[in-house]
């Protein structure tokens, strides 16, 4: 039955591999299941009814990712759009319940540009070029978290810049082993070697202490404080447009460039088309209507999936794994903590050195799209630059895509090929200028 619905072995891949590729993503993204709450906390919101909202709100999207567009890419609220929701409510002076309530509308908006194929419009009129880099700049921007997440180097807090770490603590060691281990697996062609490489490197980092053996097993948070604690009428207010509007910005750029970068790292991509993106899509607006509901800021497409895709997932049935394992998560928190949690380190950060190696592997391997782009045309090879190095540096991908989106149409039409750019092309670069000149 899993065959037929999921067509595995006409993807190349097998039941094992699907199961092993679906534990890995959830293994390199269980951090926001406890991250997420300590962010939204900060605006007031219920510690353990937004940990239960990030854990249900990802296990429904992922799922219906995989049972919709068949793709073994996991969903889970978003890091940046989290931070953009505490500063909404800290910033504007704003309850958590009118935040909650933008990114509801804001959803709901999302789904209703899929089904008028916006969504899937923006996709294809993506140029070759550009979608390379994004794939690129994605996987540098895998690295750079892996890096940052081992201590290899640091981040100052609110700065994209970054510096070389104290490779002398423990956690960096142990991250540095990992990444030893699981780069000789690949090496080796070793099955399930980023699966293998955490495992390794939690064992590890419990033998030297970083962790502490917590149990297994505990009751699932209440969702009561969160569940539909929508003020729609708070959106009434003028200010409030902007923030919806943002909201729905963020999530459609995130979106559409984790999928573009993860298919082009999984092979999905067919003439530069993406197959059953409307599916996708529809999944991607789903879970951020549903997760509004639960209790939690925009959800959307992961590109930490892009490690259960290289540990060979290439169809939906990983996302039942994926999407299984974000409701264990709920009885087997403190396990979940041990390997996704973090380690503590001077002056209070925090490093995930049992899955920083699998991000930077990772990262290493989506760069092989760079070799597609074509250099030699300087109105192609520059937007692309821009996005690959935009990406990391801005620590945001929808910041990133818009640099190209702006000098892609700016530089074919400055040198006399303006046909070579699609009209929906200029449109979004237009949108991109428009947004930060508001800002």
């Amino acid at each position: 039955m899993i065959e037929r619905f999921f067509q595995v072995r006409a993807a190349g891949s097998d039941i094992r591999t699907e199961v092993l590729g679906g534990i890995t993503t959830f293994m390199t993204m269980a951090y926001i299941v406890f991250v997420n709450p300590a962010v939204l906390s900060g605006a007031g919101m219920d510690f353990g009814a937004v940990m239960a909202a990030t854990c249900i709100s990802a296990a429904i999207a992922t799922v219906a990712m995989g049972l919709l567009a068949n793709y073994p890419i996991a969903l889970a609220p978003a890091m940046g759009e989290n931070f953009f929701f505490l500063t909404v409510v800290t910033g504007m002076a704003v309850s958590w319940q009118v935040a909650l309530a933008a990114v509801f509308v804001s959803g709901v908006v999302f789904f209703l540009l899929t089904f008028l194929r916006i969504r899937e419009m923006i996709i294809d009129a993506v140029p070759a070029s550009l979608k390379h880099a994004i794939a690129v700049g994605i996987g540098m921007f895998i690295a750079v978290i892996g890096l940052v997440g081992a201590g290899i180097v640091e981040r100052p807090e609110g700065a994209g810049i970054v510096h070389l770490g104290d490779l002398t603590r423990t956690p960096t060691l142990v991250a540095l082993a990992g990444l030893l281990a699981t780069t000789a697996l690949m090496a080796r062609r070793v099955k399930g070697a980023i699966l293998i490489g955490i495992l390794f490197t939690s064992v590890l980092a419990w033998a030297l202490g970083l962790v502490v053996w917590q149990g297994l097993v505990s009751a699932p948070p209440s969702l009561a404080p969160t569940f539909l604690a929508l003020d729609l009428r708070g959106l009434l207010e003028a200010a409030m447009f902007p923030v919806v509007v943002i909201f729905l910005f963020m999530a459609i750029f995130d979106a559409i460039g984790t999928l573009i970068g993860i298919g082009e790292q999984a092979g999905f991509m067919k003439d530069g088309h993406l197959p059953r993106a409307t599916r996708a899509l529809v999944a991607d607006s789903t879970g951020t209507v549903v997760g509004a509901a639960l209790g939690t800021s925009t959800v959307t497409a992961y590109i930490e999936s892009a490690t259960g895709v290289q540990a060979g997932a290439r169809t939906g049935f990983a996302n039942m794994v994926t999407g299984a394992l974000f409701v264990v998560a709920l009885f087997f928190s403190p396990l979940v903590r041990m390997i996704g949690g973090g380690v503590e380190v001077a002056g209070g950060a925090s490093l995930q050195p049992m899955t920083a190696p699998a991000l930077i592997v990772v990262g290493c391997l989506m760069t092989g799209s760079i070799r597609r782009i074509d250099w030699t045309d300087l109105t192609e090879a520059f937007p692309a630059f821009l996005v690959m190095i935009g990406i990391p540096f801005t620590w945001s991908i929808a910041d990133g895509i818009a640099f190209g989106f702006i000098a892609y149409p700016a530089l074919k039409l400055l040198t006399g090929r303006a046909r070579e750019c699609s009209a929906l092309v200029y449109a979004l670069g237009l949108l991109f200028v428009a947004r930060y000149a508001l800002l």
